[in-house]
């Protein structure tokens, strides 16, 4: 469905992602797992076509996506890291919006709203202004924003920041029927246990490369460890993270 071959991305002199290939099948969930800082919302940036590559090509069934942007843009569902979004309108109103731009007929984008509300637990806020909502309710309105037109293609990064516990764990369900209705989704994390427990493929990414790509399983057999955490510290980090902490902890037990 979803094709990256070659993707560089520069930002004047600095290099920030190094020849990245990726594929996204429909019906899949693929984990977009890295530190911070190593390339991932840059990632989902070039893929959802907010910002162009330097080099290689993205292409969406075969088409490259910026020759139709906006046609590409119908098919896609994204959630950002951070949730920009118009703090003076009210939680309704801004899916409203989104809904009218994505051409929504007014009576389905009407109950739509309404039902995303109800089950996001916001209709007791739909028409506060958003000025007022916490970091875990503008999530969910990004979530249900993403969510609004059905899209084939949807591109999460980090998308639990800010959610409860409860949140969490409706999500990560939505995330696997939804991959069971043939939507493809990249799943872009730092958080090991979240890629562990929604992800059927997961890719590795360190300093702008694909350091690894293949199930959670086969990976764990290649690298001879017993979890995605053990991989994950062998593929990104050059110190033992257990001998860091104690460091740390020795540090903090000093008394002179």
């Amino acid at each position: 469905m979803l094709d990256v071959r070659g993707l560089i991305k520069r930002f004047a002199a600095i290099q920030v992602l190094h020849g990245i290939n990726l594929q996204l099948r429909a019906g899949e969930v693929v984990g977009y797992l890295g530190p911070n800082g190593s390339g991932k919302s840059v990632t989902t940036r070039v893929l959802t076509g907010l910002i162009e590559p330097s080099a290689g090509t993205v292409t969406y069934h075969g088409k490259n996506i910026h020759s139709d942007l906006v046609e590409f843009r119908r098919h896609v569902g994204y959630v950002p890291e951070e949730p920009h979004l118009y703090p003076f309108l009210t939680g309704h109103e801004y899916l409203q919006l989104v809904g009218r731009l994505r051409q929504l007929d007014d009576d389905l984008l009407e109950r739509k709203i309404a039902a995303f509300l109800e089950l996001f637990g916001l209709a007791y806020a739909a028409d506060k202004p958003m000025t007022e909502y916490s970091k875990g309710m503008k999530q969910k309105v990004l979530i249900s924003a993403a969510l609004l037109h059905d899209p084939d293609l949807l591109i999460f990064d980090e998308p639990e920041s800010g959610l409860d516990v409860t949140s969490i764990l409706v999500l990560r369900h939505l995330i696997r029927l939804l991959a069971d209705r043939g939507k493809a989704i990249l799943y872009s994390s730092h958080l090991l246990e979240a890629v562990e427990k929604v992800c059927h493929r997961v890719i590795v990414i360190h300093q702008g490369r694909v350091v690894a790509d293949d199930s959670i399983d086969q990976l764990g057999t290649l690298m001879r460890t017993r979890s995605l955490e053990e991989t994950f510290a062998q593929l990104v980090s050059k110190d033992d993270p257990l001998e860091t902490a104690r460091a740390i902890a020795d540090v903090s037990a000093r008394t002179a």
